[in-house]
């Protein structure tokens, strides 16, 4: 028995004469109940001993075994005691029941809180003569109201720092609260905003929002849609909306209607919608847009059985404009042109730019006589000229015209013989107008097959090198050739150069024809070499295309090297578009030279800015152009212009050859105006390489 109990013995010796009811009730209250239960009595001088302890409060204090008749200040530590001393106080001056709580560091390190309940019992003076004290340890629903207010606090967070607008609303549509965003949304400032509906936001006409909030309601489940939402200021935004249902003990109390303002989303999607259909130039529609209107008017006319006609309109030598003038002032003559075809635009004809300097129109409802008109206007009204920075451009449409359903049933079919009907207009003088025929794409199905032809070419060795004899014109003696492509097809016989090298040009092929050009001619400076012991320099044209690769000084160097040949007697001849591009040029070029190689510009004169590139790169020779040679004896401009060139590259050290020679009084003019060289049909023909060897060996 522990000493608790044998005090517990003695008081029960002193209180014999209760009755065994009272002792069972007191064993209850003192050793059963778990609250702590201190009796004190209060004495004057505002003196406060224990009179009784229940077994926890004597366990948890932790008091000595002779605590009965003791003092607060006897009994507790000196801060417990003060701590004691007031809330005791508090009861006896108020004479009225008090609560108060603590909080009270056990052995472990742990905090209890604890409520109690000081109750006073009066005396007859109605002064109070004891104090019952019943505290309870409240330390878990403590914990249970922190972790509540907590959440509540975490729900707070959330919504009031959330960026989306959060509406808590009743099942009317009333808003019951609403966060920051929210208020910033809809155009409040105060927090203190009088209630309101939510459908006062949105447009009666929005079915899809009050469905949405319904369903929400009735199925008890979140819902997702887009609308607008007009604010108090106004503004009508697009916001993504979603209700999400508040249940309380599985009820549906309330909804929240969550936010999101997407009107910059909105709006880039449009822009983006608008980019996907329209050209960023000139704002026209573009070819997915033009794409999507003829299926339309597909289905349209075979509903009403009507036709329309899509016109594809070319700009004449626009490429002219844009290589003279630069890009600058080419995108702003495209934007002219689309502001003049607008000028044609009603309910019957939109306008669309595919690209480039091609634009298409569309004419709906409409007939063979009417499009012949339309597009005789058209023509008409581009005859007038264009203005920019106080320039004037005169600029020329070729229209090719394709009807519906006569000309094709499906959009490709339709949009292909447009294309088709263009290109003949091109190919027959261009500024005037065509409509598709059947017998048009012949001309046009020939150059797949072309092509094919053409790569196959080089394996089947069917290209072939012919040598035009340079003459000096000095001594009349010769050392140089110029060596010209030619294709000898067994199908299609001698194909010109002007039918291939394009071709070549737009696949690519080019490159691999280029390259096969170079490694020829260095492999027959090789073979003169040996034969005839001459120093035979050939020149070969080199492609825009070609100049560009970036192998394409190491080709030039390999082949020299592969056929063991004096650099000297190769001569790359390029054009002045080939030295448009300055900084790019002018690097190839001078490693060139570092090699050794003579470098000539053909077509002199003919090109812009002739002056400045040869001032700025390596040239070793000028090509008089035989535009300007054809009628020098007669054409007193050709004849200064030609002069000129002459005397030009003799001051800046530089060889000059004229092309084109076919008389005797064009040799005698460029003899007398002291040009070195000269080659044309008056001397030689393009020779195939045994005529080329024999006019070598007679020469």
């Amino acid at each position: 028995m522990n000493d608790y109990n044998r005090n517990i013995k003695n008081n029960e010796m002193i209180a014999q004469s209760k009755s065994n009811i009272e002792n069972i009730i007191f064993e209850i209250i003192f050793m059963y109940i778990k609250d702590m239960v201190f009796i004190m009595k209060a004495e004057k001088g505002k003196t406060f001993r224990y009179i009784f302890v229940n077994e926890a409060a004597f366990l948890f204090a932790k008091l000595p075994i002779n605590f009965i008749g003791k003092k607060l200040q006897e009994v507790a530590s000196e801060e417990l005691a003060a701590r004691l001393q007031r809330e005791y106080l508090t009861v006896c001056e108020t004479k009225q029941n008090h609560i108060y709580t603590d909080q009270i560091k056990v052995d472990n390190g742990d905090i209890i809180h604890a409520e109690s309940v000081l109750t006073p019992i009066m005396d007859e003076q109605n002064e109070v003569k004891y104090i019952v004290s019943i505290t309870r340890d409240i330390t878990e629903s403590i914990m249970e109201k922190r972790l509540l207010h907590e959440s509540k606090q975490k729900y707070r967070s959330l919504v009031d720092n959330n960026l989306d607008a959060v509406f808590t609303v009743n099942l009317d549509g009333v808003i019951q609260e609403v966060n920051p965003a929210g208020l910033k949304l809809i155009g409040f400032r105060d927090e203190n905003h009088p209630l309101f509906s939510l459908y006062e936001l949105i447009d009666e006409d929005n079915t899809l929002f009050y469905t949405s909030f319904r369903k929400c309601k009735l199925t008890e489940t979140s819902q997702s849609i887009d609308c607008k939402l007009s604010s108090k200021n106004g503004k009508t935004l697009s916001v993504h909306t979603k209700f999400v249902p508040i249940k309380v003990n599985h009820a549906i109390r309330g909804i929240y209607v969550i936010l999101r303002d997407i009107s910059e989303r909105t709006k880039t999607a449009e822009k983006i919608r608008y980019m996907s259909f329209h050209d960023q130039l000139t704002g026209l529609y573009n070819r997915r847009a033009l794409m999507e209107d003829i299926n339309l008017e597909i289905k349209r006319a075979e509903t009403e059985q009507v036709a329309f006609a899509l016109m594809t309109i070319d700009l004449d030598r626009f490429k002219y404009i844009n290589d003279t003038f630069g890009h600058i002032v080419g995108d702003q003559i495209l934007i002219k042109v689309a502001e003049r075809l607008l000028e044609f635009k009603n309910y019957k004809c939109h306008v669309y730019r595919q690209g480039g300097d091609e634009f298409n129109i569309l004419l709906s409802n409409t007939n063979r006589q009417e499009t012949a008109h339309f597009a005789q206007r058209m023509i008409s009204r581009f005859a007038h000229s264009f203005y920019l920075n106080s320039q004037e451009y005169f600029i020329s449409p070729s229209i090719g015209i394709s009807m519906y359903p006569h000309d094709g049933k499906d959009v490709e079919t339709v949009i292909k013989n447009a294309d088709e009907a263009l290109f003949c207009v091109k190919e027959r003088g261009k500024a005037h107008y065509q409509f598709y025929r059947s017998d048009m794409a012949s001309s046009i199905t020939n150059v797949v097959p072309l092509e094919t032809k053409l790569r196959k070419a080089i394996q089947k060795n069917e290209l072939k090198l012919y040598y035009q004899p340079q003459i000096d014109l000095n001594g009349h003696t010769f050392n140089s050739f110029e060596a010209l492509l030619r294709w000898e097809s067994p199908t299609l016989g001698l194909v010109a150069p002007n039918d291939f090298i394009p071709l070549a040009e737009d696949t690519g092929l080019i490159i691999s024809i280029g390259n096969w050009v170079i490694e020829t001619a260095c492999e027959q400076i090789k073979v003169w070499k040996a034969l005839h012991n001459k120093d035979v320099r050939i020149a070969i044209n080199i492609s825009p295309k070609q100049f560009q690769q970036p192998n394409f000084v190491e080709v030039i160097s390999s082949s020299i090297q592969k056929f063991k040949i004096q650099p000297s007697l190769l001569e790359i001849e390029i054009t002045e578009g080939v030295m448009e591009n300055i900084k790019e040029a002018i690097p190839i070029l001078r490693k060139l030279k570092e090699i050794g190689v003579i470098i000539s510009v053909d077509d002199f004169g003919t090109g812009y800015s002739s002056l400045s590139y040869i001032k700025q790169f390596p040239i070793d020779v000028l090509k008089i152009d035989q535009s300007f040679v054809r009628d020098v004896v007669l054409n007193a401009k050709d004849a200064a212009i030609t002069t000129t060139i002459i005397h030009l590259g003799q001051n800046l050290g530089m060889e000059v050859i004229a092309e084109g020679v076919e008389n005797k009084e064009q040799e005698d003019f460029l003899k007398n105006a002291n040009c070195q060289k000269a080659q044309g049909f008056y001397y030689s023909r393009p020779l195939t390489c045994e005529d080329a060897e024999q006019f070598l060996k007679d020469f």
